[in-house]
């Protein structure tokens, strides 16, 4: 099934793909060994866990050629007890590696992480910013690929000192481009107030009920500035 996904996504022209290894998906789920409890060639010691991913990733791999893009987002930890830990992850990250994965996007956490989850809430302060970069650093360090990290980057600031100071190749932008799709093109041109996204996940209602993704938080405002209100 990864495989002919990818080689859809290339047959239509897609710039690459990236296999999901995180945030409780099957492919996190058998890396977990809080979730993974087969007995078999994919259970039980972490090189036999780590097996599906590789043969995803090889099977993909296969599928589109050997000079097509292919990422994978893998977890840093499952930020549950008996789940998926650093560790573990950097030992998956440096097989991807080897195996010959394009880049690694770092994220961290479950949708049933508690306040641990991938899409943290509440990203007030500086210090509340990029919660996944200290583990994708040291992911970095342990593995030849480049590196991204995901994860509460609301500042330009933040974005630099990833990628200055830390040595993280690429910063991942989700919920802040929901609200503000133009935000790399707005501090580009010099405006470097953070992003307006306030961190509350209700864009994630829509989806669910709509079918599609949007910010309600700006379709308000917009509403609001329709009727002539502050």
């Amino acid at each position: 099934a990864f495989a002919k996904a990818a080689a859809r996504a290339k047959a239509w022209g897609y710039d690459g793909v990236q296999l999901h290894a995180a945030h409780g998906y099957l492919l996190n789920q058998f890396l977990s060994p809080l979730t993974n409890q087969r007995m078999d060639e994919y259970g039980g010691p972490l090189p036999h866990r780590c097996r599906f991913l590789l043969d995803a990733y090889q099977a993909v791999r296969v599928a589109v050629g050997g000079a097509y893009p292919v990422m994978a987002k893998l977890t840093a930890g499952d930020n549950l007890d008996g789940g998926l830990v650093l560790n573990e992850a950097v030992y998956a990250g440096r097989e991807l590696s080897a195996a010959g994965i394009n880049a690694l996007e770092i994220s961290s956490g479950t949708p049933v992480s508690g306040k641990l989850t991938p899409a943290r809430k509440k990203i007030l302060k500086p210090e509340q910013e990029a919660y996944n970069l200290d583990v994708a650093g040291i992911i970095k360090s342990e593995v030849a690929c480049p590196v991204m990290v995901v994860g509460g980057f609301r500042s330009l600031a933040k974005v630099r000192h990833a990628v200055e100071d830390k040595g993280i190749d690429f910063v991942s932008l989700s919920r802040p481009l929901i609200r503000e799709p133009d935000l790399p093109k707005r501090w580009q041109e010099g405006d470097e107030s953070p992003a307006k996204c306030i961190s509350c996940n209700a864009c994630f209602i829509p989806g669910i009920k709509e079918g599609g993704i949007y910010c309600m938080q700006e379709k308000k405002e917009q509403e609001r500035a329709a009727k002539g209100e502050e």
